[in-house]
């Protein structure tokens, strides 16, 4: 299937202001592009991309005064598969972990695994290792917070979603990871595009989605505790320890977001016609 992502965003800047925006669909996917979800800008200004220690593509601008439109759209071919399903992977013991993976045992700014290692072990610590558990943490995670966009805070925690029960995908995500993690599980957060396909049509806006990956057996794997089932469509953009490494836009001053508009949908057109 082919999917049609993009995005349309407006901020109003008081001064000029220099910016990181991560934005890119992810270098795992830039095979599947058929169209490339080049960045523009209104007014025009230089753009400068680099790669971040995660791998992400991130793009350094410096928006001027006033009013400033940051738009992309592209068009990537997807295999229509939903997310892989292997209940027999087996959770990995620490000593035997790759090096890299290590990282994602820590707490970090939204991920406070001192605060929910008792807490995750009293819910966990009786479940079987492996992909069970890590079920077993999603399906908690996904009956406890209640989500709704009026209840976003960007700076609300893990150990603080786990209180106030409720929250939006991201909040989801940050707890699913820490409980991971205290679990002696590695974890990552992830950010990107995820549409309605193969389930009911949502009313809500189109918006990017946070998620997670899990290491077991060999490999990592991908989980959703917001939406607690395998689904199609995912287009990565970028991973990290947890949302302050793969926020889409950090600004180096104030800023104020006019206009934000994501779509992610399924299409018939071709890169010829797109």
């Amino acid at each position: 299937m082919r999917i049609h992502v993009g995005y349309d965003m407006t901020l109003n800047f008081p001064q000029p202001t220099p910016m990181i925006l991560t934005l890119s669909v992810h270098q795992s996917r830039a095979g599947d592009l058929l169209v490339p979800d080049w960045m523009a800008t209104e007014p025009a200004v230089g753009i400068r991309d680099y790669w971040d220690g995660y791998g992400n593509r991130c793009s350094r601008v410096v928006a001027p005064a006033g009013r400033f439109r940051v738009a992309a759209k592209g068009l990537i071919n997807d295999s229509g598969a939903p997310d892989d399903f292997a209940p027999q992977a087996r959770q990995v013991p620490v000593e035997l972990l790759p090096d890299e993976t290590l990282l994602y045992l820590l707490g970090s700014r939204y991920c406070e695994t001192d605060l929910l290692y008792d807490i995750a072990w009293r819910h966990f610590g009786q479940t079987a290792p492996g992909w069970s558990r890590v079920q077993a943490i999603c399906d908690f995670v996904h009956q406890r917070i209640q989500f709704g966009y009026p209840y976003a805070r960007n700076t609300r925690t893990a150990f603080e979603a786990y209180h106030e029960q409720r929250g939006v995908c991201r909040d989801f995500a940050h707890l699913g990871v820490a409980l991971c993690r205290c679990m002696n599980i590695p974890a990552r957060y992830c950010a990107g595009y995820l549409g309605d396909i193969g389930v009911p049509f949502s009313p809500d806006p189109m918006d990017f989605a946070g998620w997670i990956e899990v290491y077991l057996e060999d490999r990592w794997y991908t989980f959703d505790p917001r939406n607690n089932i395998p689904r199609v469509g995912r287009v990565l953009i970028a991973r990290g320890r947890d949302a302050a490494d793969v926020a889409i836009s950090c600004s180096f001053g104030p800023a104020t977001l006019e206009r934000f508009q994501v779509w992610t949908e399924e299409t018939t057109k071709d890169a010829s016609t797109f």
